[in-house]
């Protein structure tokens, strides 16, 4: 089997998908729990409580949606498909969240609900898909970092744009009704969402598909025999872990700005210039890592990162200068590390079919996407109860001491011990640059006998 290089033109098509959806959910990530608290009217504990149970409704449907993908059959190959489809509803479903009602409270506790799932359900209709369709653009592993590093760090543009243009855009089109002005910045981005999702569908193609000869089996199989995938495991906990401590700060970052650091005025910079440092660290970790052993370097960059996460608390939040130091400096490398992050996922992928002879793509990113979105629940729900239990009052201009306190904590301290902790998990990960060699060999005898033999399955378990 032939390597199958890819343009910069198409590295940079597929990126600007993620661009668009993080159009959309860096706007969830960092401005949801502050929407829902202090300009919606829930309750911390409501909001927690609310991020927390939609992902039982993940449980079912990334799976179902998995297997959905991997069964798809259409001129356009696989997964491709579904960015043209899910573009527009995507684009919706984020102006329906940030949309208020005027319900009472009951009624807007359950629009808010709906309107919740209504938008995860959407996020996994077109993100299941279209991460899977990195492992059908290319069949090289190094292809497929490289792969990662433009999609993250155009997926960070999107988020710098985000932190660039949403509470201006909520000024310009509110003018004073910030209900109004989250609508209308939300509709901006949807749109902008929907047109680079269509951008993305036009300059992408698949070029791998998996044999026909592969046996059929039920969603649920295919699901048991993937939790059998020992790496699998080890990747799963990896972004559950990581998604909790990154949303725990992400989360409070609007707070942190606004209550510890006392700088309203200081939200938009603070959040553009660690998107900017997050774009470097995305596109050098490629060029940079790409040739060293990816579970290695991925064990010292994130020990790196909860270090400066946890220095924040240590720093006067007066110091601007260091505080802005920091999170520069934590943002740089902790996004170098995902491009590594995603690219593992796509060699379990490989892996799997050596094991089993089964293409599970769809499976694999859409279980990795729930483990990322429970890490999203668990930490939304965290900020939501431990501000409930600080004593946090939305929209109040004074916040008692203990609430100060616990932001504090939620912003530094809690995700850096996350953040160091994966490195203990990530000593189980065995699929260094030896072991996907001898991966990609086996593929590749495989994809020679198969031509008009029964495919074989090797079984490679690591330990």
């Amino acid at each position: 089997m032939n390597t199958i290089k890819l343009s910069i033109k198409e590295k940079i098509g597929y990126g600007l998908g993620d661009t668009g959806c993080n159009f959309v959910w860096q706007t969830v990530m960092l401005f949801l729990a502050y929407f829902y608290t202090d300009i919606y009217g829930l309750s911390p504990a409501h909001m927690g409580t609310m991020f927390l149970l939609v992902r039982f409704i993940d449980a079912v449907t990334d799976p179902l949606m998995g297997s959905l993908v991997d069964r798809t059959k259409t001129k356009h190959g696989r997964y491709r498909p579904y960015i043209l489809w899910m573009a527009v509803p995507f684009g919706v479903a984020c102006m329906c969240a940030f949309f208020t009602p005027d319900l009472g409270e009951t009624g807007k506790i359950v629009y808010a609900y709906i309107s919740y799932i209504f938008l995860t359900l959407m996020y996994t209709a077109i993100n299941v898909p279209y991460c899977a369709m990195a492992n059908a653009m290319t069949n090289c592993s190094k292809e497929r970092t490289s792969l990662q590093s433009y999609r993250f760090a155009l997926s960070t543009a999107g988020g710098l744009v985000v932190a660039m243009v949403a509470l201006p855009l909520v000024d310009i089109i509110g003018q004073g009704d910030v209900q109004k002005g989250y609508l209308g910045a939300m509709a901006v981005m949807g749109v902008g969402a929907i047109a680079l999702f269509f951008v993305c569908f036009a300059t992408t193609k698949e070029r791998i598909t998996p044999e026909e000869t592969e046996v059929k089996q039920s969603v649920w199989k295919d699901l048991g025999l993937l939790m059998k995938n020992n790496q699998w495991r080890v990747l799963f906990i990896v972004n559950v872990v990581l998604l909790t401590g990154v949303v725990l700060k992400g989360a409070t970052t609007m707070y942190y700005v606004n209550v510890v650091m006392d700088r309203p005025d200081l939200a938009t910079m603070f959040m553009v210039v660690c998107m900017v440092a997050s774009i470097v660290g995305a596109m050098a970790s490629a060029p940079l890592l790409g040739k060293y052993n990816k579970p290695t370097v991925y064990r010292i960059l994130i020990v790196l990162s909860g270090l400066l996460c946890a220095a924040l608390y240590f720093v006067d939040p007066s110091n601007l200068t260091m505080v802005f130091a920091l999170a520069i400096a934590l943002s740089l490398v902790q996004m170098s590390t995902t491009p590594i992050l995603w690219s593992m996922m796509s060699d379990v992928v490989d892996h799997e079919k050596t094991r089993s002879n089964r293409s599970l793509s769809g499976m694999v990113f859409s279980t990795n996407l729930f483990a990322i979105k429970l890490g999203i629940a668990i930490g939304g729900a965290s900020v939501g109860w431990i501000l409930a239990y600080s004593g946090y009052v939305g929209g109040s201009p004074v916040q008692s001491d203990e609430a100060v306190h616990a932001i504090n904590l939620l912003f530094t301290v809690i995700p850096g011990v996350m953040y160091a902790s994966l490195a203990i998990i990530m000593m189980f990960y065995k699929l260094d640059n030896a072991q996907l060699d001898k991966i990609k060999a086996l593929l590749a005898l495989d994809a020679k006998k198969n031509e008009g033999v029964k495919p074989l399955a090797h079984n490679v378990e690591l330990g």
